[in-house]
C-alpha cells in the first residue's frame, strides 16, 4: 500500500524552475529519501504533497486523498518540518510548543518532553533570536509530538551539529520501527543512506532514478583496494584475470572489482603475493547515481 503518491506532477515557475512530470510512490511503513541540490525541486514537490500549492498538472495524494482538494484533511495524518521555518509572534519556544499542543488537542505531552530532552532543546530561547539549530529542533519537536502516522521532513537536519544529527537519526529509526512512514529530503547522500529504504534523486525538476537501498547494500560486485610491498608483485597482479582499475604505481596500489561469489578466489590468489594491505571500498548511493548518470551519457 502506498501512503504518498505523486503522479505526473508539474509545477512550472518558468526559466527551468519547478518540477516537470515527476512520479513516485512511498510505501507504507518505509523511509523514502529525496535527494538533490538546492533548487532541484525538492521543496516544490513537498509543498505540492502537503497541499500548500496547486499543481499546473498531475496530482499528489496522501492516504488516497488529493493533496490540493483535501489539504486540511490530510494534515490530520502528517507531521511536517518545513524547509523554511517561520514562527508566530510569540516570546519563547515553550510558548510556541504549548500553543501547538493545545491546537492539536494533545493532553499528554510526555513525548514532546522526551524529544526536548533528547535534542537538548532550550525551550526558553526567544523565538526572534533563536539560532538556526534551535529553530530546527523546535520545528522537529512540533512535527513529531503529535505522533502522526506520516512524517514529511524538508531538510530537517539543517543547522544541527553532527551529534544532534546522530540523535535525530536515532529518533527517526525509532519512529519508523513503530510503523511510521517517513519522507525526508536532503542534499547529502551520506545522510540518507543509512536510514532509507528507497532514495529518489531529483535534478533540474526531474526524477533521475529511484534507488532501492537493499540493492545498494547488497551490491553483487565488491571493490577492494590492494597495496603490495614489492613492485614485482604489483606488476604481476595486473596481468591476472581480475578486473583491475585505478592503478597507482607510486604506491604499488590498485583497485579490483570482483563478483561477490569470487571473493574467496581473490584471497586465495593473494596468498602468493606480498600484500601490504587490503581493504574493501564500500559501494554507496553516490556511486550508484554516478553510474546512472554515466549510463545516460553513453
Amino acid at each position: 500500500m502506498s501512503v504518498i503518491k505523486v503522479q505526473h506532477l508539474v509545477k512550472d515557475y518558468g526559466l527551468g524552475r519547478g518540477v516537470f512530470d515527476i512520479s513516485f510512490e512511498v510505501p507504507k511503513g518505509k523511509i523514502f529519501g529525496f535527494v538533490g541540490t538546492n533548487g532541484a525541486g525538492k521543496t516544490t514537490t513537498i509543498r505540492n504533497i502537503m497541499g500548500f500549492i496547486k499543481p499546473d498538472s498531475g496530482n499528489t495524494y496522501i492516504n488516497g486523498l488529493d493533496s490540493w482538494l483535501k489539504s486540511s484533511q490530510i494534515k490530520n495524518y502528517v507531521g511536517y518540518v518545513p524547509g523554511e521555518i517561520a514562527f508566530p509572534d510569540l516570546r519563547t519556544g515553550k510558548e510556541f510548543l504549548t500553543l501547538q499542543a493545545k491546537m492539536l488537542g494533545l493532553k499528554n505531552t510526555d513525548y514532546a518532553n522526551f524529544l526536548i530532552k533528547e535534542l537538548q532543546l532550550n525551550v526558553m530561547s526567544r523565538l526572534k533570536t533563536m539560532s538556526k539549530g534551535t529553530k530546527q529542533k523546535t520545528a522537529i519537536v512540533n512535527a513529531l509530538m503529535a505522533d502522526r502516522e506520516i512524517l514529511i521532513l524538508d531538510e530537517p537536519t539543517t543547522g544541527l551539529d553532527p551529534l544532534m544529527r546522530s540523535v535525530f537519526v536515532d529518533i527517526l529509526k525509532e519512529e519508523n520501527s513503530r510503523g511510521k512512514t517517513i519522507f525526508i529530503s536532503s542534499h547529502i547522500f551520506e545522510e540518507l543512506e543509512p536510514i532509507c529504504d528507497y532514495v529518489a534523486l531529483i535534478k533540474d525538476g526531474k526524477i533521475v532514478d529511484i534507488a532501492n537501498m537493499d540493492d545498494i547494500r547488497n551490491h553483487g560486485v565488491r571493490t577492494f583496494k590492494i597495496a603490495f610491498n614489492v613492485k614485482l608483485d604489483f606488476e604481476k597482479f595486473q596481468k591476472s584475470l581480475f578486473n583491475v582499475k585505478d592503478i597507482k604505481p607510486k604506491y604499488h596500489q590498485l583497485l579490483v572489482d570482483i563478483d561477490i561469489n569470487d571473493i574467496n578466489l581473490l584471497f586465495q590468489t593473494l596468498n602468493a603475493y606480498d600484500v601490504k594491505f587490503i581493504a574493501e571500498v564500500k559501494y554507496n548511493l553516490e556511486q550508484y547515481f554516478d553510474s546512472v548518470f554515466k549510463g545516460e551519457a553513453k
